[in-house]
C-alpha cells in the first residue's frame, strides 16, 4: 500500500509550483526538443529510456542504468540521482521534499510533451 502513496502524491502535484521548482533544473536542462545544454533536453522524457538521445553525451552510468523515465522513476532519480544511477555525472544533490518533487513532476508532465 505504501507504494501507491508516492504515485498519488505525484498525481496531486501542483504544476504551477512545479514550474517554479524547475528553475533549479533550468540551468542545465531545457524543455524544447533538441535543445541540449549541460544536461539533455527533457522534451518527451516520459516513456524514454535513460541515455537514449543520440545527440547528447551521457555518462556510462546513465546509459547502463536501464531506467525508463516514468513519474515514479523520475521521482526516485530527483530525490537522489547518485542512488538511482550510481556514478552518473549529474552534479545535483537531490530534492528531499516529496511534495516539491510531486509539483516538479506535475509540471514536467505538462511541459515536456
Amino acid at each position: 500500500m505504501t507504494l501507491l502513496l508516492p504515485c498519488a502524491a505525484r498525481a496531486d502535484g501542483d504544476a504551477a509550483r512545479g514550474e517554479a521548482k524547475f528553475q533549479d533544473c533550468a540551468a542545465c536542462h531545457k524543455l524544447e526538443a533538441g535543445a541540449n545544454n549541460v544536461g539533455p533536453s527533457l522534451h518527451g522524457v516520459f516513456g524514454r529510456k535513460a541515455g537514449e538521445l543520440a545527440d547528447f553525451r551521457y555518462s556510462p552510468a546513465i546509459k547502463r542504468s536501464g531506467i525508463i523515465w516514468t513519474p515514479e522513476t523520475l521521482d526516485r532519480f530527483i530525490a537522489d540521482p547518485q542512488a538511482a544511477a550510481p556514478g552518473n555525472r549529474m552534479p545535483y544533490a537531490g530534492m528531499a521534499s516529496s511534495s516539491d518533487r510531486a509539483d516538479l513532476i506535475a509540471y514536467l508532465q505538462q511541459a515536456t510533451k
